[in-house]
């Protein structure tokens, strides 16, 4: 239901928190593919690939300028990215990630989010709010919502 209304009317951020295979990737592509149909606009990375292509930009061969692509997904109308973090453990990632993300909440543009992170308790919230900006913003009530989806891997039907 919560991917259906986004899907709709995209307002804040939805992050699908949940184990590999559970469907959180199958969601979001539903939700990227319903705003596509509406003529809406989206931007989808896998969270290392989006690190790679802003990287790939520095090169002289590169037909991109980083500065055309970091400002396409920090304004994107619609912004995925999959695999949020696992991929960002160099200082340098987690620049690129906290610039994006904070200025995406401070306008408050819609973003999906797909993590295999477990969602934490409230003392580890806290503890976490305030060491990581990142974290910070993924943890605001106000724009965020978090579904968590406790479901098998779906690859494993059949097997065994």
């Amino acid at each position: 239901n919560a991917a259906k209304e986004y899907a709709q009317d995209p307002q804040g951020w939805l992050v699908f928190m949940g184990p590999t295979g559970c469907g959180k990737t199958h969601l979001v592509h539903a939700i990227a593919n319903e705003r596509l149909k509406l003529g809406r606009g989206v931007l989808y990375f896998q969270v290392a690939d989006l690190l790679d292509y802003l990287r790939i930009t520095y090169s002289p061969e590169s037909t991109v300028t980083y500065d055309r692509l970091f400002d396409e997904v920090r304004n994107a109308p619609l912004l995925a990215l999959e695999d949020f973090g696992t991929h960002y453990s160099t200082p340098w990632a987690r620049e690129k990630l906290h610039q994006i993300l904070v200025h995406r909440h401070d306008a408050r543009l819609p973003t999906l989010v797909t993590s295999t992170e477990e969602k934490e308790n409230d003392e580890k919230k806290s503890e976490k709010k305030k060491s990581d900006s990142i974290s910070s913003r993924m943890l605001d009530t106000t724009l965020v919502e978090i579904v968590e989806i406790d479901a098998p891997d779906y690859r494993d039907k059949g097997r065994g």
